[in-house]
């Protein structure tokens, strides 16, 4: 899996979603860890891809 980029929390499930809804395996890194601390607001969460979708995740990402 490749980093597609960082997004804060909410933003990264919706783009989980959008990506998953395209046939486009997608995770949210470190989503859930940061609600612990108080800092879900702060850090932004990693939404990760397969090497092989990442060209089609940022094209959906841009759109």
């Amino acid at each position: 899996m490749v980093e597609l980029g960082r997004f804060d929390r909410n933003l990264a499930h919706i783009l989980v979603g959008r990506l998953e809804s395209e046939g486009i395996a997608a995770i949210a890194f470190d989503a859930e860890s940061l609600i612990g601390d108080g800092s879900w607001l702060l850090i932004p969460v990693r939404v990760m891809v397969d090497q092989d979708d990442l060209d089609a995740a940022r094209a959906i990402v841009a759109a």
